[in-house]
C-alpha cells in the first residue's frame, strides 16, 4: 500500500491562529507544499487565497501533486450564492479539489431544503469543472443521529441528481478540524463517526480528517474503507510516526 496517495497534507491556519506574523505564515505554507511535492502525497490542502502560489510551485517542480482548498471555511453558514462565488475563484485559481463546509447548522434546524440546493449546486459547479467536491458534515456537532441522517442525505441528492460515474468524485468528509468542543472531546474523525458515515453514505466515498495523527490511525481509517485522510501530519504518518495532538 501507497499510504501517501490516500493523504491530503493539510496546512489551514491563518497567521494569527498559528500565532505567527502573515511573512513567517507564508513561510510555513510555502514549505507544506514544497514538503508534499518532495513526499509525493496525493494533494496539499490549502486555504483558497493560496491556491494560485501551489499551482505555480507545482508547475515549476513538475509535480503531479493536487491543489485542494476549502469553501465556506470552517462554519458553513455562508448563502449558497456565496458558496458559489467563493467555488468558482477556486476553480479559476486552479483548484482541483472542493471541499465544501456543509451547512450542518441549517440540517440540525431542520433546514432541508436549503442543504439539498447548496449540495446540488456545489456539487453541479464541481463536476462541470471537472474538480473533486467533498462535503465536510462536522461530526463533532452533530448527534450519532445526525451524522447517520446527514451522511445519507448527501448521498441520496448525489444519487438523484447526477449519474452514477460521478459517484467517485463526491465525497462526505468528516470535519475540519476547528472545531470546537467542550470538555477536550475529539473535534475530527474517530471510528465510530467513520464507520457511520461509511455506513450510509455508500456508494459515496468518505474522506477521514481532523484527528488522524499517526500511521496506525492511518491504516485503520483505510481498513475501514476511507478513501482519502486530511492530516497536518502527513509526514509524520508516511514515517510511520505518531504526531503530537494539537493540529
Amino acid at each position: 500500500m501507497n499510504i501517501k496517495q490516500y493523504l491530503d497534507s493539510t496546512y489551514l491556519k491563518t497567521a494569527s491562529q498559528a500565532g505567527l506574523s502573515e511573512e513567517q505564515n507564508s513561510d510555513v505554507i510555502k514549505k507544506a507544499i514544497n514538503d508534499a511535492i518532495i513526499e509525493g502525497f496525493k494533494l496539499i490542502m490549502i486555504r483558497p487565497e493560496h491556491v494560485v502560489l501551489a499551482k505555480e510551485m507545482i508547475l515549476k517542480a513538475n509535480s503531479n501533486l493536487l491543489v485542494g482548498t476549502v469553501i465556506d471555511f470552517p462554519e458553513g453558514k455562508s448563502s449558497i450564492e456565496d458558496k458559489i462565488k467563493e467555488a468558482n475563484q477556486a476553480i479559476e485559481d486552479g483548484a482541483d479539489d472542493l471541499d465544501f463546509v456543509c451547512n450542518y447548522e441549517a440540517f440540525k434546524n431542520g433546514e432541508i431544503p436549503l442543504v439539498k440546493e447548496e449540495i446540488i449546486i456545489g456539487t453541479q459547479i464541481g463536476l462541470a469543472h471537472n474538480k473533486t467536491v467533498k462535503w465536510i458534515i462536522e461530526v463533532a456537532a452533530l448527534s450519532d443521529k445526525e451524522i447517520i441522517q446527514l451522511s445519507a442525505l448527501i448521498k441520496n441528492v448525489v444519487i438523484s441528481n447526477f449519474k452514477e460515474d460521478d459517484y467517485a468524485s463526491v465525497f462526505v468528509k468528516s470535519s475540519t478540524g476547528f472545531y470546537k468542543t467542550e470538555n477536550d472531546l475529539p473535534n475530527g474523525a474517530t471510528i465510530p463517526s467513520i464507520i457511520m458515515m461509511l455506513e450510509n453514505a455508500s456508494p459515496l466515498p468518505v474522506k477521514a480528517a481532523g484527528g488522524v495523527r499517526s500511521y496506525k490511525d492511518a491504516i485503520e481509517m483505510i481498513r475501514l474503507g476511507v478513501k482519502r485522510i486530511g492530516t497536518s501530519a502527513a509526514i509524520e504518518i508516511a514515517n510511520g510516526e505518531n504526531a503530537p495532538n494539537e493540529y
